[in-house]
């Protein structure tokens, strides 16, 4: 069944006790996510983006408000049925990789297969490398790529399980800018192919205006949600 929206935020907020204060990190935030669409979270540093991010992935629970993933209510679960939802849909890119360093290239873009009992698990992620162009270096581990190439295989892996949605954390933040520039073309074109929702967080306003739609955050508030021209 395909929804209209894939993703749903309703008066979202996050707080965490300090020192016997609360500091309130995402305070009442709204917007919906048309399936199909490519957006970019963008603000200062501190400013919840990674947050909301990992609220919106299911990673982290809200104090408050819902988040509604593919017509999921993600704060009913439970921790399992959770994971169960981002094995099933979502897709995750980090800023420093997350690559096992004790598995291949290969392995790796083969966990998320494994993890929901597919088939034929080793021919496709083979595909998935030849698609980032690391098809010869599927066998090197982690320690023997270059960041370009460690975060190639992130992309790869994030596509195996032919996610919904896609959330990128500062997908090129630890790339040099040629290398940064190969690798957002290569996720915009894997996301184009596979027609997947695309959420990233950028300090990068080049990249965020890639994007059909920027939502601004700033001290833990939405304070803007503007179309693009891309």
């Amino acid at each position: 069944m395909l929804v209209e929206n894939i993703l749903e935020i309703t008066d979202l907020s996050k707080s965490y006790q300090s020192a016997g204060k609360t500091l309130t990190v995402l305070d009442n935030i709204n917007f919906l996510i048309p399936t199909g669409s490519a957006n970019a979270i963008v603000g200062p540093s501190g400013s919840g983006k990674t947050t909301l991010l990992g609220l919106c992935a299911g990673l982290d629970r809200s104090s408050s408000g819902s988040v509604v993933l593919n017509g999921i209510n993600l704060n009913t679960l439970s921790e399992d049925k959770r994971a169960q939802v981002r094995n099933q849909f979502v897709g995750f890119i980090f800023q420093n990789f997350q690559l096992l360093p004790t598995l291949t290239a290969l392995e790796n873009v083969m966990v998320p297969l494994e993890l929901r009992g597919e088939r034929n698990i080793k021919a496709r992620a083979l595909d998935l490398l030849d698609k980032v162009g690391l098809a010869t270096r599927s066998h090197h581990y982690p320690t023997q790529l270059s960041g370009g190439e460690q975060q190639r295989v992130s992309i790869a892996r994030a596509f195996s399980n032919q996610p919904k949605i896609l959330f990128a954390d500062e997908p090129t933040g630890n790339l040099d800018a040629e290398t940064g520039e190969r690798v957002q073309k290569l996720l915009f074109d894997l996301n184009h192919d596979a027609g997947t929702t695309l959420i990233l967080v950028t300090h990068d306003l080049e990249l965020a205006g890639k994007t059909q739609r920027i939502l601004k955050i700033k001290g833990g508030k939405l304070v803007s949600d503007e179309k693009t021209l891309a």
